[in-house]
């Protein structure tokens, strides 16, 4: 009895088998004859008839962007942001997929009637949220959007949008950070007023700005200095005395006139420096690489610590390290730390560990009046993005 029921599962699984090669054997042939094409010219340009049985697919898209200006619309100073998380939910308010945003700030959900590999299959009323990260702020108040879809004949996917979800700008929270060894007073201006005033303690201190901030000064027990603020958070490290005076001549050196490749090693000579471990590329050039695309402010090149090992700037002669903006490459890194060190000569004139995210840059401003290498590092030897190098020289 039990040899027969052997024999009988030998058999069906034999009978399967062979059906499965069958039907493989006719997929085959039938994607053969559609790659060979029709010998007929007749219908080479014929205008299509029938318009139904769309068995394709349609990446349905969020977009959302780093709003630079803050102005709640996608303008020519913003760009994209990647690695930002878009949650998709079905009308009954089941949650359906969390995608993160591209190189290009695209969050896409796949869309089709037909592809069981699909996101969105069906006709209904979808919820899409972004994920605003912790200090952030929706410029454009419209992080949760809902819309719907229909059975829509003939097209790619079978479905189609009322509409595509409406851009999300998203403005990093921004702060000023640093330490002091002795008692400061700190100012902070936006067009012209104060907004605050505030006494700074030994110690660190941790200040957040408003969106109308422009300008941080401190003044104080030899450390007074002032600083252009940007659209990012900003570090100073530990305060030192005699910093770079308000009026010095600012140079910036960014990295485009690297090359004109899309990747290429800095070599030394490059804005009159001897550079070491730094390579320059586009955001564009590694695929799913947040920071490169996040800490590039000028679509052009940036340079990152090539492998994640310590690199270095450095001049014969000594120069004024005002600031630099620095951006963890990796979303996988978030929070590493940077140590940067800048001597002059043989003596360490500064040493400050930087918090990093691959969502936007900080901006690490020193002020250091002279210094002759600079040597950036990571904590755990994940790439480290570097631009807006300013110099005083």
């Amino acid at each position: 009895m039990a040899d027969t029921i052997l024999v009988a599962l030998i058999s069906a699984v034999v009978v399967a088998g062979a059906v499965a090669l069958v039907a493989i054997a006719l997929r085959w042939r039938r994607k053969r004859r559609r790659a060979r094409g029709s010998p007929n010219p007749a219908g080479d340009y014929a205008s299509r008839a029938a318009w139904g049985g769309s068995r394709g697919a349609l990446n349905y898209s969020s977009f959302v962007f780093m709003d630079v200006d803050g102005d709640g619309k996608f303008g020519q100073a913003d760009r994209p942001i990647a690695g930002i998380v878009v949650r998709a939910y079905d009308e009954k308010g089941a949650f359906l997929a969390a995608v993160r945003t591209n190189n290009g700030g695209f969050a896409n959900f796949v869309m089709s009637a037909k592809k069981h590999r699909a996101v969105l299959r069906a006709p209904g009323t979808y919820r899409f949220s972004v994920s605003v990260p912790k200090g952030w702020r929706v410029s454009t108040g419209n992080e949760d959007q809902s819309l719907r879809l229909d059975t829509m004949p003939g097209a790619p996917s079978g479905l189609a949008g009322e509409d595509l979800p409406k851009a999300v700008g998203l403005s990093p929270g921004r702060f000023i950070r640093g330490r002091t060894v002795t008692e400061a007073a700190l100012q902070v201006m936006g067009k012209g007023r104060v907004l605050e005033t505030r006494a700074l303690l030994p110690g660190d201190f941790l200040v957040g700005l408003s969106s109308d901030a422009d300008t941080l000064t401190i003044s104080g027990s030899g450390l007074d200095r002032r600083l252009a603020l940007t659209p990012y958070p900003a570090d100073l490290g530990l305060l030192r005395s005699d910093a770079i005076a308000a009026d010095a001549a600012l140079e910036t050196v960014d990295f485009d006139a690297v090359t004109a490749l899309p990747f290429q090693k800095i070599p030394c000579g490059h804005a009159g420096l001897d550079w070491r471990n730094l390579n320059a590329l586009t955001s564009q050039y590694v695929k799913d690489s947040e920071g490169y695309l996040n800490g590039n402010l000028s679509r052009g090149r940036v340079a990152y610590t090539s492998s994640g090992h310590p690199a270095e700037f450095a001049g014969t002669t000594p120069f004024g390290f005002h600031s630099i903006m620095l951006t963890a490459a990796w979303l996988a890194s978030e929070g590493e730390v940077a140590l940067v060190e800048s001597w002059l000569d043989d003596e360490l004139v500064a040493s400050d560990e930087i918090a990093l995210s691959a969502l936007a840059p900080v901006h690490y401003a020193p002020m250091l009046k002279a210094v002759t290498r600079v040597r950036i590092s990571t904590k755990h030897y994940w790439q480290a993005v570097l631009d807006g190098l300013v110099l005083v020289r």
